[in-house]
């Protein structure tokens, strides 16, 4: 895993939150608070994360977010997060229909976030992006083919020249996937953030 110089501060500081809820869950496996808090850090560590790795955390951070609305239905907050794993799972999923149909469990969520919170003007937001999404299927097929197109598919011969375009494809695709799912994460870092202020932990540097 390559992580930037800049970002180091915010793995860490999303390292230590994912730790602090797995062993806040030891004592209290019914804490809501707490569970979506462990989803969020998920899906912010899922950020540094290529291919299988990405994919499995984002999975992981649904079925945390999932378990605190069981405990709680109304928890305005894990409905909006979930709402964000599944908009970054359709995002993930090279099957159109799969995506098509986590894309319906985001705007849902993000539905039901709304109707507890009509004030929130973020969850507003992600609602109204998410359906935008979710009715344009040419984007999720682009963002897949940008993402077949960048695969180092050439063999080992070849020049060094031809290495470097690869890196530069592979390079551009992950920037277009990061762009378009970016909006889906930062908030949940934030939100993320200032929960585990109770935690305390120290704040990363990146985000102050």
């Amino acid at each position: 895993m390559d992580v930037p110089e800049n970002n180091f501060d915010r793995l860490m500081f999303f390292a230590a939150a994912r730790e602090t809820s797995e062993a806040n869950y030891e004592r209290d496996p019914l804490d809501a608070d707490n569970l979506t808090r462990w989803g969020g850090s998920l899906l912010e560590l899922s950020q540094f994360q290529d291919g299988p790795e990405c994919l499995m955390m984002v999975k992981e951070a649904i079925l945390r977010l999932e378990k605190a609305l069981e405990i709680n239905p109304r928890k305005h907050d894990a409905l909006w997060c979930l709402g964000n794993a599944n908009t970054q799972h359709a995002f993930l999923s090279a099957d159109q229909e799969m995506a098509k149909a986590y894309f319906s469990k985001a705007t849902d969520c993000f539905q039901k976030a709304v109707d507890e919170d009509p004030e929130n003007e973020l969850y507003r937001k992600s609602l109204e992006v998410t359906e935008k999404f979710a009715q344009a299927p040419d984007l999720h097929m682009e963002i897949q083919r940008q993402a077949v197109s960048a695969s180092p598919a050439a063999p080992a011969s070849n020049t060094k020249g031809s290495k470097k375009k690869n890196k530069k494809k592979k390079k551009k695709s992950n920037d277009l996937t990061y762009d378009i799912c970016g909006w889906v994460i930062l908030a949940v870092g934030i939100l993320t953030w200032v929960g585990m202020a109770k935690s305390h932990l120290p704040p990363p540097s990146s985000l102050t």
